[in-house]
């Protein structure tokens, strides 16, 4: 029994609690504790992330979730971007609903090992801006994770918007250190410099990253089919060398892979055998790994 337990008037003479809580949890706030509850039920978090914006963190985010539920997992897809929530266009679920309770909210379904959430699905319109300070987004962040009805899941994937600020923090500090990091880049400098943030910050706050990717590597031509490198090649291969974390592949330009999220499919599930589908299912192989 803790010093706390002994001073509390629930604690019994026999060194139990007469009302039921758990020492582990007991003092800590509710939300706390329903966060710690859900992450119980969750076998394997993934978190992506880059410091540059546009280099398609969503796009890596939905083939990922669609790869791993593919290959028969269950799957939560989190959507945190508050101010430009992507997710519900790239899989077809714009203007979809969750199912909302006083205590809990059930995730949107894609299809039965995929389970989604974002803001976008609580946005009245297409036209509503979201004008949020840092503690409102930190507050709905962890109601998503902890309010949200999860169920038993062996991956959950975390989409954060770009940057090392409010949101991608505050999921790495709910998700707790085992939450590991997918970080995502373009080959040219500009984005390099970002990005290398992006490893650094994962180190300060105390989570591994598992990789990085390097996405929009070369452009495959329609109709040659040959690969010409518009913004060169190597830069994210090159920084996961310098900053000694692994490398996790490149993905293509691809017009295909633009015109899915457009269509609002996941690439993967229709065109995984094409060599872009490849690469993208090639990422997913180290997070399927940590289910063997």
């Amino acid at each position: 029994m803790s010093n706390a337990c002994k001073s509390c008037p629930s604690a019994s003479k026999s060194g139990g609690c007469s009302s039921g809580h758990d020492p582990k949890t007991c003092g800590t706030k509710p939300e706390d504790e329903k966060i710690t509850r859900t992450l119980s039920r969750i076998k394997h978090k993934i978190v992506v992330l880059s410091g540059k914006g546009g280099v398609g963190k969503s796009t890596v985010s939905a083939n990922i979730a669609m790869t791993l539920a593919l290959a028969g997992k269950k799957v939560g897809l989190l959507d945190v971007d508050v101010h430009g929530p992507s997710i519900p266009r790239l899989l077809s679920l714009t203007g979809a609903k969750p199912h909302i309770e006083s205590d809990h909210m059930e995730p949107v379904a894609y299809n039965s090992n995929l389970s989604v959430m974002s803001l976008g699905f609580l946005i009245p319109d297409k036209e509503t801006a979201v004008i949020w300070r840092g503690p409102v987004k930190i507050g709905l962040i962890r109601q998503f994770v902890g309010d949200v009805d999860w169920g038993d899941l062996d991956y959950l994937v975390t989409d954060c918007p770009p940057g090392t600020g409010d949101e991608p923090l505050s999921v790495l500090q709910t998700l707790g250190p085992d939450a590991l990091a997918v970080i995502v880049t373009t080959p040219q400098g500009v984005a390099i410099d970002d990005v290398r943030r992006s490893v650094t910050f994962c180190s300060q706050v105390g989570n591994k990253v598992l990789g990085i990717v390097e996405n929009m590597s070369g452009f495959v031509c329609p109709n040659c089919h040959t690969t010409h490198d518009i913004f060169n090649s190597g830069g994210g291969e090159a920084l996961a060398k310098e900053m000694n974390v692994p490398f996790l592949g490149r993905i293509p330009m691809d017009p295909e892979v633009v015109r899915s999220g457009d269509e609002g499919y996941p690439f993967v599930k229709v065109q995984g055998d094409t060599p872009t589908g490849k690469a993208l299912t090639k990422i997913a192989e180290p997070i399927l790994a940590l289910s063997k």
